[in-house]
C-alpha cells in the first residue's frame, strides 16, 4: 500500500492508547490483509476465517466491554472507528466481519441478561461464533416502525412468523439478534429483541442477494420458530429502543469505513499521477490534477473532523449522539463516494478495469450510503435534531 497520511492521529480527539492501537493494527494488517486478493469467490468461508482471524489476534475484544472479556471499561467508539477506518483501507470484507461482530453483538452487550450475555459473547469475541443484527424487511427497512414479522408468546416461549431481508451474515450467523412486532402498542412502541440461534427449527435462509462488492447478504424466512421468552433482550416493547441505542453507537463507525475507503483512495491515487505521464509531464504537476487532488484531501480531513468527534463525544458520556453519529454517517459517505470518483477518473481506464483497487473501492463505498440509515433518512435525522418533530 502506499503511503498514507496519519498525521490524523495527533489530534486531541485520541490518547496514546489510541495511537498505539492504530499503529498496531496497521501492522497486523499489512502481514494479514495486505496480500489479500480482492474479490472472493466464497464470501461466507471467508467471513469465518477473517472472523477467527481478528479473534486470535485480538481485535473482536474491541467489541466488548471489559467486564465482559473486551478492551476497554465500556465500549470505545473512537477504538472502533480507528479499527474499521484501518480495516476498509485493506479489505472491505474485513471491515464488515469486523463491524458485524460489533453490530450484531451490540444489543447483548448493552440491553442483554448476564445469562444471555456469557453464552454468546465470549465466543463472538474470538470469533467462534458468527454475530448478525436482523432488523430489515422487504416493507421495513428506513422506516423501522413498519416492521410486520411477528412474535406471539405461547407459555413460556414466542412463536415468530414472517421474513427480514438484506441480513448481513444471513447463512453464516450462528444467532441472529432478531426484531419482531409483540404488539405492546402500535408503530415502534409495539417491537421487542430476540437472540435467535441458527439452528432454530423454523428458522431459515431461503435467498442469498448478490451486490456490488462481496458481501455475506441475505433473506430470512420464519415459520412457526419457536424461542424461549428467556431469549428476549430487555423487555417486551423495548426493541425500538434497542435497536437504535445500538445504532447509535455504530453508526459513526460507517463513517470510518467510508474514510478507510476514501484514504485508500486518494493515496493510490497521489501515487498514480506522480508516475503517469501525459503530452511530456507527470500527471501530477497539471492544474487540474493539483485541484482535484487538493479537493479529495479536504473531503477527508472534513470527514474524518467529523467521524472522530462523533466518536468523541459519545467515549466521553453522551447517553445518545443522534445528531453528530448521523452527521458523521452522511458526510463521512458522501465525501468517500466522491473522492474516489476522483481517484477513477484520475486513473482513467485503469479505473474502470475489473479488479484495479480503485474500481473495486467504488464498489464498495456504494452500499455505505444506503446501509444503516440512507443518506436521505440522516438528513431527516438531523433536521429533527434541529428543528425538533414538528
Amino acid at each position: 500500500m502506499n503511503a498514507l497520511d496519519t498525521t490524523f492521529l495527533s489530534w486531541p480527539f485520541f490518547e496514546p492508547r489510541h495511537r498505539s492501537l492504530a499503529a498496531e493494527l496497521e501492522q497486523w494488517a499489512r502481514v494479514q490483509l495486505g496480500t489479500a486478493p480482492a474479490e472472493d469467490d466464497d464470501v461466507d468461508a471467508s467471513v469465518r476465517d477473517l472472523a477467527a482471524r481478528l479473534g486470535a489476534a485480538g481485535w473482536l475484544r474491541y467489541v466488548l466491554p471489559k467486564a465482559l472479556g473486551g478492551v476497554s471499561e465500556r465500549l470505545d467508539v473512537r477504538s472502533l472507528c480507528l479499527i474499521r477506518e484501518t480495516l476498509a483501507r485493506y479489505s472491505g470484507l474485513a471491515d464488515f466481519t469486523f463491524a458485524m461482530q460489533g453490530l450484531g453483538s451490540g444489543p447483548i452487550t448493552l440491553f442483554g441478561s448476564p445469562q444471555q450475555q456469557q453464552r454468546y459473547l465470549p465466543e463472538i469475541a474470538t470469533g467462534r461464533r458468527i454475530a448478525a443484527f436482523a432488523l430489515s424487511e422487504h416493507a421495513a427497512g428506513s422506516d423501522v416502525a413498519a416492521l410486520s414479522c411477528i412474535a406471539r408468546r405461547e407459555g413460556e416461549d414466542y412463536i415468530l412468523d414472517g421474513s427480514k431481508t438484506w441480513i448481513s451474515n444471513a447463512g453464516v450467523a450462528s444467532q441472529y439478534v432478531l426484531f419482531a412486532r409483540t404488539g405492546e402498542a402500535p408503530g415502534a412502541k409495539g417491537l421487542s429483541a430476540f437472540i435467535v440461534d441458527a439452528d432454530t427449527p423454523g428458522l431459515g435462509t431461503s435467498e442469498r442477494i448478490e451486490v456490488t462488492a462481496p458481501h455475506a447478504l441475505g433473506t430470512l424466512r420464519l415459520d412457526s420458530c419457536r424461542v424461549s421468552a428467556r431469549n428476549m433482550i430487555g423487555s417486551p416493547g423495548q426493541g425500538f429502543r434497542i435497536a437504535m441505542a445500538t445504532l447509535d453507537v455504530f453508526r459513526a463507525t460507517v463513517g470510518a469505513a467510508a474514510l478507510g475507503f476514501a484514504r485508500r483512495a486518494l493515496a493510490e491515487a497521489a501515487a498514480h499521477v506522480r508516475e503517469r505521464v501525459l503530452f511530456g509531464s507527470r500527471l501530477s504537476q497539471m492544474q487540474a490534477t493539483r485541484m482535484r487532488v487538493s479537493d479529495m484531501a479536504l473531503e477527508i480531513d472534513a470527514a474524518a473532523l467529523l467521524v472522530y468527534r462523533a466518536a468523541w463525544v459519545k467515549d466521553f458520556g453522551a447517553e445518545r449522539v443522534t445528531r453528530e453519529a448521523s452527521m458523521a454517517k452522511l458526510y463521512a459517505t458522501e465525501a468517500a463516494q466522491r473522492v474516489i470518483d476522483s481517484a477513477v477518473q484520475l486513473f482513467g481506464g485503469i479505473g474502470v478495469t475489473r479488479g484495479s483497487t480503485v474500481e473495486r473501492l467504488y464498489r464498495e463505498i456504494r452500499p455505505l450510503r444506503i446501509y444503516e440509515g440512507t443518506s436521505e433518512i440522516q438528513k431527516l435525522v438531523i433536521a429533527t435534531q434541529v428543528l425538533g418533530a414538528d
